[in-house]
């Protein structure tokens, strides 16, 4: 199973990912997918016999949701990717269908929770400005060698920060700040331009951090901090937590969630308990 499709209570990582984008106004949807990930472009497909059979056994309001799954004002292309080369190829792989317009990327392995969703602000902060941006986190040091870390110039005030460069997983001890990319970003077309020339760079692939590196050497970008809970669900620790949190934050599960953690942590006490720990 493609990662992407990793349920969280009863809904795929991407499909988070998507409304996420609907929300902040976008309406064509490119997904870049490898060989292996041919059940993420059936998920966004239209599946009349299952919502026929469901509506026979009365179950309308779930026939409802997955007719729904894809609103009717947004279209799904789908890119293939024919090698793993990295994210900043895989941007490359769709440079056909974006053309030379503003593009949003999201990752959705990078779960956000909360009713502020990064993909709004920084879509209204480039339409605002005309300038790219990143989400960034402030990240702890003994992790930031895991991400793409800015230097940031100067800040406009509270969470925006506009910076010149950016470094991929750097050393912790001279990573530039504590401010790490965390999956979300608002480009100028521009950007496809660095990316075609840009170098095989950490692991071998193409990295994005190095296109953005180099466009914001030439065109200073924003970072803003986002405003809202994120969830590294490639990590299966974050997986957990981002599952647990849709749980207490959707009232149909919320009790019985509580129910079943508080037990848990009950029987975990009176074991710690016996054993005299």
């Amino acid at each position: 199973m493609p990662k992407e499709l990793l349920p969280i209570i009863d809904k795929p990582l991407i499909q988070y990912a998507v409304e996420e984008a609907v929300e902040a106004g976008l309406t064509e949807m490119v997904f870049v997918t490898g060989r292996t990930k041919r059940a993420i472009e059936d998920h966004f497909d239209h599946n009349p016999e299952l919502e026929t059979l469901l509506e026979k056994r009365g179950k309308k309001a779930l026939a409802e949701e997955i007719r729904d799954i894809v609103p009717k004002d947004v279209h799904c292309i789908f890119v293939r990717q024919p090698e793993a080369l990295g994210l900043g190829h895989a941007i490359m792989c769709a440079q056909p269908v974006v053309g030379r317009e503003p593009f949003a990327v999201l990752l959705p392995d990078d779960f956000m929770a909360g009713p502020t969703k990064p993909t709004s602000e920084l879509v209204r902060h480039y339409e605002q400005t005309g300038i790219g941006a990143i989400s960034v986190q402030q990240i702890s040091n003994k992790d930031l060698g895991n991400y793409g870390v800015i230097s940031p110039v100067d800040s406009t005030g509270g969470r925006v920060a506009s910076f010149r460069s950016i470094v991929e997983k750097p050393d912790p001890n001279k990573a530039p700040s504590n401010l790490a990319a965390v999956g979300r970003y608002v480009f100028p077309p521009e950007i496809l331009d660095h990316l075609q020339n840009i170098e095989r760079g950490v692991g071998g692939e193409f990295q994005l951090t190095d296109a953005i590196n180099s466009l914001a050497q030439r065109q200073v970008m924003d970072a803003i901090q986002i405003d809202c809970l994120r969830y590294d669900c490639g990590s299966k620790l974050g997986y957990f937590e981002a599952i647990v949190e849709q749980a207490l934050a959707r009232p149909e599960f919320k009790n019985q969630a509580i129910e079943v953690l508080s037990k848990k942590l009950s029987d975990i006490r009176q074991q710690e308990g016996a054993a005299g720990i």
